[in-house]
C-alpha cells in the first residue's frame, strides 16, 4: 500500500511555472516510499519533503512574480 501522503505530491493543480519542482518532488517521494518500509519515521520524512515541496513551490511563484 502506498503511503497516505503521496496524494499531496499529484500535480493535477499544479500551475505550469511549478510544474517541474512538482515532478522532482513526486520522484523522489515514490523513490523513498519504494526504498523504504512503513513506520513513523518515514512518514516524519515523507511530511518534511511535502513541506519542501510547498516551500520550493512558493519560492518559485515568488520569482515568477517578481519578473
Amino acid at each position: 500500500m502506498a503511503n497516505r501522503l503521496l496524494k499531496w505530491f499529484d500535480r493535477s493543480n499544479a500551475v505550469k511555472a511549478v510544474d517541474d519542482i512538482h515532478v522532482a518532488c513526486r520522484g523522489l517521494a515514490k523513490q523513498m516510499d519504494a526504498a523504504l518500509p512503513e513506520g513513523p519515521e518515514k512518514t516524519a520524512g515523507m511530511r518534511k519533503l511535502l513541506e519542501a515541496k510547498d516551500c520550493f513551490v512558493r519560492a518559485k511563484v515568488e520569482q515568477e512574480n517578481e519578473q
